[in-house]
Formats: structure tokens, C-alpha cells, sequence
């Protein structure tokens, strides 16, 4: 056996140059920074969403919220622990979301533009958008799942967490902003949308 596990072993002597041990304290600060870091970022795109989009994007705001409650209400029922590549999931979670969000409204803008009433225009963007946001969300869990086929420890952790965000960030964009919008609308029935 010995003789076995020698045979692709290199003839040249391997020298320790460096040794560090990470201890439980330096793992604690890079989550915590993480946190910090995740929550900023949360709270940036949160006010830019507000001032670009006005209402419209204070309802992506809700939904991003929605989303990020449903996230860790889905990783406490899988058990699944926080790290960093877990929060690394959470932020490129919060990232395809508002970019959902973006789609949507973006459209939304466009059929206003070209004159359509703000039922039709609401209706006509969430259809037109829906295609882009599914294509590029199965793409990314697609991608996903081989990263949790092949990857080891982290590298699952990360894909577990960006999946379990792919789906919560489709549902938020689909239902939530969608019932959102609606629910203003019916009660409001303003003559011009203020996106």
C-alpha cells in the first residue's frame, strides 16, 4: 500500500513555509462584516429604487423585503447555516431581484410611452418582461444545481442559497409587486402611472 501511494508522489521534499490557524473570532468578523456589508448595500438600492421609480419602486421595495423574509424563513426550515458564501447567495439574490424589478417597470415605461392606457400598460408590461426574468433566473439555477452537484462545503452552501433565492425573487416579482401595483391601482384608478 505504501509502495501504491508513493508512485505519484514528487521526488522533491515538501518545506512548511507558512502555517496559520483561523480561529472562530476571524470567522464571526467576516460574517459580521458580511451582514453589515448586506445590509448597506439593501438599504442603497432601496433608496435608489425609491427616488429613480417613486411609488413604483417603493413596491419593489416591499417585494425585495418579501423576498429576503421568505429567504431566511426557507434556510431556517432547511437548517441551513449563514456564511459567507450563504450571504455571498443573499446578496446576488437581492441583486436579480431588483433587476426583475427593473424589467418590469422598464416596460411598464415603454407601453406608457407608446400610449396605452395604465391598466394595459401594467398588464402588457409584466407579460413582456416575464420571459426575460424566467429565462435568466432558470439559467442562473440551472447553473446552480451544478454548483451543488460538484461543488463541496461552501461551494453547495452558496448554491442552496442562491437557489432557494431564485425562487423567492421569482415569486416576490411575479405575485407580490404585481399585487401591489394592482391593489393601488383598483383603489386609486389614477390617470397616469408614476413610473
Amino acid at each position: 500500500l505504501a509502495v501504491l501511494l508513493r508512485a505519484g508522489a514528487l521526488p522533491a521534499p515538501l518545506t512548511i513555509v507558512e502555517e496559520r490557524t483561523v480561529g472562530p473570532d476571524l470567522g464571526a468578523d467576516s460574517i459580521a462584516a458580511g451582514k453589515l456589508a448586506s445590509i448597506l448595500g439593501l438599504v442603497l438600492v432601496a433608496v435608489l429604487m425609491a427616488v429613480y421609480y417613486g411609488l413604483f419602486g417603493i413596491f419593489a421595495n416591499v417585494a425585495l423585503v418579501a423576498n429576503l423574509i421568505l429567504i431566511v424563513a426557507s434556510l431556517s426550515i432547511l437548517g441551513a447555516t449563514l456564511t459567507l458564501p450563504g450571504i455571498a447567495g443573499i446578496v446576488l439574490t437581492i441583486g436579480m431581484a431588483v433587476d426583475a424589478n427593473v424589467l418590469i417597470f422598464e416596460r411598464i415605461r415603454e407601453e406608457v410611452q407608446r400610449g396605452r392606457t395604465p391598466l394595459a400598460a401594467v398588464d402588457t408590461g409584466f407579460s413582456e418582461a416575464m420571459r426575460t426574468i424566467i429565462d435568466a433566473n432558470v439559467t442562473t439555477l440551472i447553473a446552480a444545481v451544478i454548483l451543488f452537484q460538484f461543488g463541496s462545503g461552501p461551494i453547495k452552501g452558496f448554491a442552496v442559497t442562491l437557489s432557494v433565492g431564485i425562487v423567492t425573487s421569482l415569486f416576490t416579482a411575479i405575485m407580490v409587486t404585481r399585487f401591489l401595483i394592482l391593489l393601488w391601482y383598483r383603489r386609486t384608478r389614477p390617470a397616469a402611472l408614476p413610473v
